[in-house]
């Protein structure tokens, strides 16, 4: 599995820690951009990003030597066994990418695209083998984030799936199969079937947005890194489970389509932590703080649960 030629499309957030990744790993990744600035800054930014998990700098500059930056998709891609594209989540976008992809790309290549919600079928829809495309998201930020969801087209074949699943599993990444390919997949249908539920009891009055959050991570959210809902369901039974659901769920927020309270904060410019104001109030230094901690407490719990 190791000494592979990967290529990544995108040095942004999500492609740089794929990059590092699988550099760290001991594969050889090529990775591109379309914007000289980014292709200029990826290195260093992996460099820190390799002092986060207390890497020293010798094996950072080993890490570094494995990852070749490349001015072109086609440089990139040419000998490529795996092509990972972290692009902006724009449809045209992608779907020009991989015919660029497919045209300089070995033709055992597999390839995969980034995305959290998009349908990786209408991604791929345009190439000519379909058979070796899938998807793979990778949560933020994909080098502390163990999770790879790999998304299998109704054209995916079972040897892509497989060589993708083996090469992220060797990364030491938690890759998970979803076997159909479905708005937000698996995460994200359950990330944001609580974030509906979260925005109801503040749009309903029942508690503010300080209460919901509280109650998030000093209760389930502290168990959830080590026991899943269906897990937990088992533990208490699932005669409990379902005597809870023919009491609450009747009373869930069910509505299709997003709150009508967070329409309103979008409409009037209270986009969260980029502008001060969302469901909270935020400094600059407060939400720097934030992600601060949350990156802390990332890299702590990856070496408790590995310890």
């Amino acid at each position: 599995m190791k000494n592979q030629q990967i290529a990544v499309i995108g040095a942004g957030l999500m492609g740089h820690g794929i990059a590092l990744t699988l550099a760290r790993a001991g594969q050889y990744v090529a990775i591109t951009d379309p914007v000289a600035e980014a292709r200029a800054a990826v290195s260093g930014r992996i460099a820190e990003s390799l002092r986060l998990f207390g890497e020293g700098e010798t094996r950072i500059a080993a890490i570094l030597k494995k990852i070749e930056i490349c001015d072109t998709i086609p440089g990139a891609v040419h000998n490529a066994a795996f092509v990972f594209e972290a692009a902006p989540e724009k449809m045209p976008l992608k779907q020009a990418i991989f015919a660029e992809v497919e045209a300089a790309a070995p033709a055992s290549a597999i390839l995969a695209s980034n995305t959290s919600v998009m349908p990786i079928t209408e991604i791929m829809s345009g190439l000519r083998d379909r058979s070796r495309a899938l998807g793979t998201h990778w949560w933020n930020p994909p080098h502390l984030i163990p999770l790879v969801e790999v998304i299998r087209t109704a054209d995916t074949g079972e040897p892509a799936m497989s060589a993708t699943m083996a090469l992220l599993a060797d990364a030491g990444k938690t890759p998970v199969r979803v076997e159909k390919d479905v708005p937000g997949f698996i995460g994200n249908r359950l990330q944001h079937a609580l974030w509906r539920e979260a925005v109801s009891l503040v749009e309903r009055g029942t508690c503010d947005a300080a209460a919901v959050d509280t109650v998030v991570k000093a209760c389930f959210g502290r168990r959830l890194a080590v026991l899943g809902p269906l897990e937990n369901a088992d533990l208490v039974g699932t005669d409990l489970t379902l005597d809870i659901h023919e009491t609450v769920l009747a009373d869930l927020e069910h509505r299709p389509g997003p709150s009508p309270y967070l329409q309103r904060l979008v409409a009037e410019g209270k986009l969260g932590m980029k502008t001060g104001q969302g469901f909270h109030a935020w400094s600059r230094e407060e939400a720097a703080a934030l992600r601060e901690k949350v990156v802390k407490h990332l890299i702590a719990l990856e070496t408790i649960l590995n310890g």
